[in-house]
Order: C-alpha cells, then sequence, then structure tokens
C-alpha cells in the first residue's frame, strides 16, 4: 500500500510539473509571435469584421430620390458679359429760338484826327478844327505823325488858313508816357509878326493834344528845345498844354 500511494505521488507531482513546463513554453511562443508580427495584420486582425452588405434586387428596393445640389454659378469677368440693350425713353426735342449773334465789328482802314487851322481874325488866334482821315496804325506814333504832315501840308478848304510857315517839316514825333515830342525844321521860326507866332505855335499844341488833350507838349526845333519865338522873342513853356497857351495867349 505504501508503495502504491508513493509511485501515484510521483506520477501528479510529474504531472503539475509537465504542465507547468508546458505553459512556460507557450507563454514565451506568444510573446515572441506578439513581438515580431506585423502592424498590417495587427490591424487586419484589430478591425472588426463586417458582414458584406447584400444590395437588394431592383424588385425589391425601394425607389430612392437623390437630391442633386444646384449648380454653382460661374463667374465670368464683368469685361465679357454682354450688357442688356435697355431701350431709353426718347425725351421730346425742344427747339429753342437761338438769339441773335452779334455781328462782329468792321474794322476800318482809315482814322479820323483832327487838325488845327486858324480863321483870318485880325490880331486873335481861333482854332479851327478839321477832322482828317489817316491810315490806320497799331501805334498811335504813326497816326499823330500822320495828322501833323497833314498840318503842314495846309488846308484844303479856303475857308480856313495857316500860319505854320511853307516848307516846314517834321523832323520827328514820339509819344511817351509823360507827353507829346515834336520836333521841326527851322523854316517853322522863320518870318511873321507876333499874331502868326501865337496863331503856328496853338495849331502845334492843339494839333499834338488831338488823342488826349490834356497831354503835355515838348517842342523843339532842330533839337533844340523851342524857348523864344521869332524876333519878337515870343516866350514858349515847356511843356505846353491847351491850359497853359490858353492862360498865356488868351483867345
Amino acid at each position: 500500500m505504501k508503495d502504491g500511494q508513493e509511485i501515484r505521488r510521483v506520477s501528479t507531482t510529474a504531472v503539475i510539473a509537465g504542465v507547468c513546463g508546458l505553459a512556460l513554453v507557450t507563454g514565451g511562443g506568444i510573446a515572441w509571435w506578439t513581438a515580431n508580427r506585423s502592424p498590417t495584420a495587427d490591424t487586419q486582425s484589430a478591425a472588426p469584421t463586417t458582414a458584406p452588405v447584400l444590395s437588394p434586387s431592383p424588385a425589391e428596393s425601394p425607389a430612392v430620390i437623390i437630391p442633386v445640389p444646384p449648380p454653382t454659378p460661374v463667374q465670368v469677368p464683368q469685361a465679357q458679359v454682354p450688357k442688356a440693350q435697355v431701350p431709353q425713353a426718347q425725351t421730346p426735342q425742344v427747339l429753342v429760338p437761338k438769339s441773335p449773334q452779334p455781328k462782329p465789328l468792321q474794322q476800318t482802314d482809315t482814322l479820323t484826327v483832327q487838325v488845327y487851322w486858324t480863321k483870318g481874325a485880325i490880331g486873335k488866334f481861333e482854332a479851327v478844327p478839321t477832322k482828317v482821315a489817316v491810315k490806320q496804325a497799331d501805334n498811335p506814333d504813326a497816326v499823330l505823325q500822320a495828322a501833323f504832315n497833314s498840318l503842314l501840308a495846309g488846308p484844303k478848304d479856303a475857308t480856313v488858313s495857316s500860319e505854320i510857315p511853307k516848307g516846314t517839316k517834321l523832323r520827328s514825333l514820339s509819344i511817351k508816357n509823360e507827353g507829346v515830342y515834336v520836333d521841326l525844321s527851322a523854316e517853322f521860326s522863320s518870318g511873321g509878326g507876333s499874331n502868326s507866332m501865337t496863331s503856328r505855335l496853338g495849331q502845334i499844341i492843339y494839333t499834338a493834344t488831338s488823342l488826349k488833350p490834356n497831354t503835355k507838349v515838348w517842342i523843339s526845333v532842330e533839337g533844340k528845345p523851342l524857348e523864344l519865338l521869332g524876333g519878337e522873342g515870343l516866350e514858349v513853356a515847356q511843356p505846353s498844354t491847351r491850359q497853359s497857351f490858353d492862360k498865356n495867349f488868351p483867345l
């Protein structure tokens, strides 16, 4: 009996030792397999197995309406988009009468200036203005020179006369800011008495101021300022004006 019990104990111990060894071998194998497995296999094994969905047959599946999204509008550059032609309402035209245009002033080729003569009053100077047409010029000097040329040529009207000696010439004439400068030839101082001297002086002063009556006049003979006129020594003021002449030689 004792021998049988010992044999039974030995056998149980051997079985337990074998089971433990097998467990160790199995555990080592599982650890080795886990460390060396590929991610793909692990992922595939980890993914749950899904049963394939069987599509119903056309006869069994109900009609499904799939909403179709509206088309996305395509943005076109504005330059390429033709504008719609909108007919505009026609406004009735109102006829406005044209105002008469002013007629342009006609430029004449001649200009009228005054030249002064005398009348035969004894011992008294009487200035007689006569309108003379001269050629129009752009500068006043030329207009006044033309007036003096007409004066020195003598009157054409028999009712008036001139006390300026024949042969007197205009040497120069210029209009400046301060007044008119007249230079005459030596004939202007020749012959005649005091009445003649007064009259010829008045003719020069009045004709020189025909464009501007208040202008001052400087008179010279042969380039020298005229201070005394004639043998009797008629004193000439420099400059002379119409007012100073009328005061010194009352009409």
